[in-house]
């Protein structure tokens, strides 16, 4: 009986040793499937991410694009007015002129 409590301590205690062995190799292999599962989401996540990003890029400089063409068709508008204006002035400078000659004769 005492050979086989040697032999059941022996062995037991390899068996113990072995048996945490492979639970620690599964333990450790279902941690690397669920990381693996976590990467894949956060890999999606980040190219709905980079997705959105690009697009609102896109629109934002869409926008701006306009922003200038309305800014320049503005300054146009206003360099037109501005000439305009100019040429109203002399021409009023000369009626100024033609009627001061006539109230001076």
């Amino acid at each position: 009986m005492e050979e086989y409590l040697g032999l059941y301590a022996e062995y037991g205690a390899m068996g113990v040793l072995v048996a945490l062995f492979v639970w620690n190799f599964i333990s450790m292999s279902r941690r690397a499937d669920n990381q693996d599962e976590q990467l894949e989401e956060l890999a999606k996540e980040n190219a709905k991410q980079t997705t959105t990003i690009t697009n609102t890029e896109s629109i934002l400089l869409k926008m701006l694009d306009r922003w200038n063409k309305s800014d320049e068709k503005a300054d146009r508008r206003h360099e037109q007015s501005v000439r305009e204006l100019n040429e109203l002035s002399d021409v009023m400078m000369e009626v100024k002129g033609s009627v001061s000659r006539i109230n001076g004769k």
